[in-house]
C-alpha cells in the first residue's frame, strides 16, 4: 500500500471529521460543544495508547499523566511569553515527547505487567507532582500559580469561539491520524510489526529495536501532550483531578473496547470515556453508572471480541458486502 494511497477506511475517516468539523459546531449547544472538544482531545491521547498497543503489543498506562504535563507546558507558556498559539502547542507536544522518551527506558528491558506497572507508577507519579505544585494560571515565579482568579487564555484567531475551537480540535487531531497512518505505511511501521511478532528475529532482520521503541514513546508522547495543551486551550485552567493515574487505566481498557487497530475504535472510546457520562448526567442517571457499562465492554471485549466494538462493525460490514455479492 503506497503512503498516499487512500483507503475506503480513509475515505470514513475524511468523512466523519468533516461532519464532525462542520456539522456538529452548527447543532450542538455550548455544553454539548465543550463535551465534543473534550472528546476531540482525549481521541488524540486515546490515539497514542491503542497506536502503541496495536503496534507493538506494549501496554503504556501514562497517557492521561502525559496529558496533564502538555497541558502543563501550555499554560506556563500561555502566561509566560507571547507565543502563538500553535508554537505554544508544537512546544507541549514536544516537551512530552521528552517524557515519553523517558518512559521508554523501562521498556528496552521490560514488557507485559511489568511495564504496565512501571509506567502506571510514572503516572502515580505525576499525579502526586500535578497535586503538589498545581497549574499555573497567571502567577509569577516558575510554577506560575497564584491564588485568585486566573488570567484569559489565549485561543488561536481562528478559533475564539467554542465552535471555531471545536473545528481547530478535530482538524488538530485529524492530523494526528494521519502521523500515526505515515509511519505504519513506512519502515517504521514495518519495523514495529516485526518487533511485535518477535524482537529476536527483528534484530536479527537488522532492525534497531532501542531506536524503534523509543520512537514509539516519543509518538505516543507527542500526542498526548498535543491533546493536553488542546484541553488547556478549551477549558482555560486544568485541574490536577482530571489527570489521576486510575484514568490511564480506563483509556487502555476502553481502547481494547473499541478496538485498538482501527481508527473509528479510537473515537468509540473516547465517545465511551466523555459523551456516555455527559448522556447518563442529561437523562437524570448517576454518570458512575457508566463504569459498569465499561466493565460488560471490556468482559465482551476479552471474551467474544479481541478487536472490540469497531473489529465487530468491520465483520458485519464484511459479511453484509459478501452477503450482497
Amino acid at each position: 500500500m503506497g503512503l498516499f494511497t487512500i483507503t475506503p477506511s480513509g475515505w470514513a475517516g475524511i468523512a466523519f471529521a468533516i461532519v464532525a468539523g462542520l456539522v456538529i459546531p452548527m447543532i450542538a449547544g455550548n455544553l454539548w460543544l465543550s463535551v465534543f472538544t473534550s472528546t476531540g482531545c482525549f481521541v488524540l491521547a486515546l490515539a497514542g495508547v491503542a497506536f502503541m498497543y496495536a503496534r507493538l503489543g506494549m501496554v503504556s498506562l501514562t497517557q492521561v499523566g502525559l496529558m496533564g504535563v502538555g497541558g502543563w507546558v501550555m499554560l506556563r507558556l500561555n502566561h509566560a511569553l507571547p507565543l502563538p498559539f500553535e508554537a505554544n502547542l508544537v512546544l507541549s507536544g514536544l516537551v512530552t515527547m521528552g517524557f515519553g522518551w523517558l518512559l521508554a527506558l523501562p521498556a528496552l528491558r521490560m514488557r507485559g505487567l511489568y511495564l504496565a506497572l512501571v509506567t502506571l507508577m510514572a503516572a502515580g507519579g505525576l499525579e502526586i507532582m500535578f497535586a503538589t505544585f498545581q497549574f499555573p494560571n497567571g502567577g509569577a515565579g516558575f510554577w506560575g500559580v497564584k491564588t485568585g482568579s486566573a488570567e484569559a487564555f489565549r485561543r488561536p484567531w481562528i478559533a475564539q469561539s467554542a465552535e471555531g475551537y471545536l473545528r481547530y480540535t478535530v482538524a488538530v487531531v485529524t492530523l494526528g491520524f494521519l502521523l500515526i497512518e505515515a509511519h505504519r505505511r513506512t519502515a517504521p511501521g514495518r519495523a514495529w510489526a516485526m518487533i511485535r511478532r518477535s524482537e529476536a528475529a527483528a534484530m536479527a532482520a537488522g532492525v534497531n529495536v532501542t531506536l524503534m521503541k523509543t520512537w514509539a514513546f516519543g509518538i505516543a508522547g507527542l500526542l498526548a501532550g498535543v491533546a493536553g495543551g488542546l484541553l488547556a486551550g478549551s477549558l482555560g485552567l486544568l485541574d490536577d483531578g482530571t489527570f489521576k493515574a486510575s484514568e490511564s487505566i480506563l483509556l487502555f481498557a476502553l481502547a481494547v473496547v473499541g478496538g485498538a487497530r482501527y481508527w473509528y475504535g479510537v473515537v468509540i472510546a473516547a465517545a465511551l470515556y466523555r459523551i456516555l457520562p455527559a448522556l447518563l448526567n442529561n437523562w437524570g442517571v448517576d454518570a458512575d453508572l457508566s463504569f459498569v457499562i465499561f466493565g460488560a465492554g471490556l468482559l465482551h471485549a476479552v471474551i467474544t471480541a479481541p478487536d472490540g466494538i469497531a473489529g465487530q462493525v468491520r465483520g458485519l460490514v464484511l459479511r453484509k458486502k459478501e452477503a450482497a455479492t
